[in-house]
């Protein structure tokens, strides 16, 4: 199971969410071996002012994957590495402004149609 939450500017962002959803489903995909139909993502367009970072330009954007526990250094690495260099190149971006975060919960701490998050017949893996 993975989530994934996108913070940034509505200014900027809004209209565009199809597009970040699409560069961040690829990446997730790819590192972690998801399959294509694992998307479930949540958009946080907040107003100018709602976003305060100093430092960063006005594209700037928070992406945090929050997912079952159990995944390899080696993948969680695969997966920040690819939304910190390919995301900026997939959304025109300065890689200055993406900045992501990969939070690891026990499945025994998600509930999910009515379970614990270990008691579901996952199609995936998640020990990649």
């Amino acid at each position: 199971m993975a989530q994934v939450k996108v913070y940034g500017r509505r200014s900027i962002w809004q209209g565009r969410t199809a597009e970040v959803s699409d560069a961040i489903h690829r990446i997730v995909v790819d590192a972690w071996a998801l399959p294509a139909e694992k998307r479930f993502h949540r958009f946080l367009l907040l107003a100018d002012d709602e976003l305060v970072a100093p430092g960063r330009g006005p594209a700037y954007l928070v992406v945090e994957v929050v997912a079952f526990a159990g995944r390899s250094e080696h993948a969680v690495r695969r997966l920040v590495h690819g939304l910190a260099r390919e995301l900026p190149a997939a959304l025109g971006v300065d890689e200055q402004d993406v900045e992501a975060v990969v939070l690891e919960v026990p499945a025994t701490h998600w509930a999910i149609r009515g379970r614990a998050g270990d008691e579901l017949a996952l199609d995936y893996r998640v020990d990649v």
